[in-house]
């Protein structure tokens, strides 16, 4: 079997679980080649990591797996660019890493997440309850785009005005593989310019620089805030710091429940009976949120760079190469889970690994956990939809996104949003 599971429009099709099982099997970490697509070049190829012991492994083992070296992403960045780009706490390694993470967890606290709970669940079941009564919606378009932008705005203190900015920021830097959402810009020398680069995000930080200087002076109870307050053995996080974690927090903290809300609703349109059985069991939200996101993890992929020459499921990696693990293999990997491919709401454990694993496990899980569950309580008071047109992924080896979910409720012919 001829196995490309690089190609972002591979994804497009949906996750390609029948190669991915294939070299679970025969090539557990198989090299891979980062061929042209579209106006982006070739690139020097990779290691697919895809047992989930593996994926597990590389995660938690920074000194020889290094999120530092050549950042997180499969595609590599402009060398000019890595300096700037490793000030994001995702392209750091321990000791710093650890560093720059202790001086924001606090901003992540239990009490601030837990007093946005009502006006997430309020508006779960607003913009559902309007989706139902128009009788037909595409639920990312209308739906789930939105909502955890909203939220996302509470929690950061954005003004809501301004989350139209964050979603353009979010399509830019997540989208640009993909034909809907992609706006290419070239340099002089008419070659594609990286939408991760610090010229094309110069405006995202233009404004990260103003809404900080505004919460100097305006302190509120938001994570901004403590952001800019946070401070560990005198130490506060510098401007480009500052500017980098707004990046991943807008970017990050929109797209994983952007991609697992409609994720979660086409699971469970795709296993009627595991859905009947929910609506008859809402108990079994916690464990069913979990098997919703091992079936549909929100990120596909992620790299790291190898720091030495080493061994790895029986493949010989050297010094300086790019390895890339696959959550969503690991997470239908038959040595962690039982009938993998089976979707049981009641799974435990169930130790999937969509939300990463070791000192770069994510930030933002237990926000992303909580619109997860007040998505689905709204959703499941509600009567159960019916598709009206087939889905659309998005075009990315990176994130598992769905642009395009047509729903209706009723018959067809009734009036559309």
């Amino acid at each position: 079997m001829d196995v490309d599971v690089f190609d972002p429009r591979v994804f497009a099709r949906g996750v390609p679980h029948e190669e991915l099982r294939h070299l679970r099997d025969t090539a557990p970490v198989s090299w891979q080649d980062e061929h042209e697509v579209g106006v982006w070049p070739a690139g020097p190829g990779f290691w697919a990591v895809t047992r989930h012991a593996d994926v597990r492994h590389v995660l938690r083992t920074p000194g020889d797996f290094s999120s530092h070296l050549g950042a997180t992403q499969i595609r590599d960045p402009d060398p000019a660019d890595l300096p700037f780009i490793r000030r994001m706490v995702l392209n750091m390694d321990p000791p710093e890493q650890v560093r720059l993470r202790t001086l924001v967890t606090g901003a992540f606290t239990r009490r601030r997440l837990e007093r946005f709970a009502g006006d997430v669940a309020r508006r779960a079941r607003d913009a559902l309850a309007a989706a139902v009564a128009a009788g037909r919606c595409d639920l990312p378009a209308d739906v789930t785009d939105d909502l955890p932008l909203q939220n996302l705005c509470d929690l950061l203190g954005v003004p809501h005005a301004d989350r139209a900015l964050l979603k353009a920021w979010t399509d830019r830097v997540i989208g640009y593989q993909d034909p809907e959402h992609a706006r290419v810009v070239t340099d002089a020398g008419g070659r594609p310019v990286n939408p991760r680069s610090p010229a094309q995000l110069a405006d995202m930080f233009g404004y990260a620089d103003e809404l900080a200087a505004h919460k100097r002076r305006h302190p509120a109870d938001d994570v901004l805030t403590a952001l800019v307050q946070a401070e560990v053995d005198g130490e506060r996080l510098t401007g480009p710091e500052l500017q980098m974690f707004f990046f991943l927090l807008v970017v990050a903290g929109n797209d994983t429940v952007r991609s697992a809300l409609p994720g979660a609703v086409l699971t469970l349109l795709a296993h009627p009976a595991e859905h009947a059985r929910l609506r008859a069991d809402p108990g079994l939200l916690p464990t069913a949120v979990e098997e919703l996101l091992r079936l549909h993890p929100p990120v596909l992929t992620f790299r790291r760079t190898a720091t030495r020459d080493l061994e790895l499921g029986g493949a010989r990696i050297a010094a300086g190469d790019k390895v890339v693990v696959y959550h969503c293999s690991a997470n239908a990997d038959e040595r962690a889970f039982a009938d993998p491919g089976r979707c049981d709401l009641a799974r435990t454990p169930n130790d999937h690994l969509s939300f990463g694993q070791g000192p770069h496990l994510c930030l933002g899980a237990a926000f992303a956990r909580l619109q997860m569950r007040a998505f689905l309580t709204a959703f499941l008071a509600l009567p159960a939809p019916e598709p009206d047109g087939a889905p659309r992924r998005l075009t990315s080896n990176f994130i598992n996104g769905i642009t395009h979910l047509p729903l209706r409720w009723g018959k067809p012919g009734r009036a559309a949003t």
